[in-house]
């Protein structure tokens, strides 16, 4: 069973970026699949959550309204739309299956992406 993201880069304060998360060995409706990230020195932080079988969401209110996830059940792959995007929203970027959005406990996670927001 294999995550895989992508998407990441260099984007000016304001700017938007999608990020990709493919999922391998596995169907996406097993797990709910969480988007969370860690900036140098900082604890993670859980940013959204889907479960894909019912399309329950679930976003972090540091990024309401600028962030999305969203899912494809055929291509098995999730998303996390980011506009808006800040200096704070600087971190690698990760997802990963849980048993339910409600769960701290993350089963595994994929090798991350990286975002910088520059001012």
């Amino acid at each position: 069973v294999q995550l895989v993201e992508s998407g990441g880069g260099l984007v000016q304060v304001g700017g938007s970026l999608r990020l990709s998360c493919v999922a391998s060995g596995f169907n996406l409706d097993d797990y709910a699949i969480d988007w969370f990230r860690q900036a140098p020195g900082k604890e993670r932080e859980g940013v959204s959550c889907i479960t894909t079988r019912n399309g329950l969401t679930y976003t972090a209110d540091s990024v309401k309204g600028r962030f999305a996830i969203s899912s494809d059940r055929v291509k098995n792959m999730v998303y996390l739309q980011m506009d808006d995007l800040k200096p704070e929203d600087t971190a690698q970027y990760y997802c990963a299956a849980k048993a339910r959005c409600g769960d701290s406990w993350r089963i595994f996670w994929g090798q991350g992406t990286q975002v910088t927001v520059s001012s």
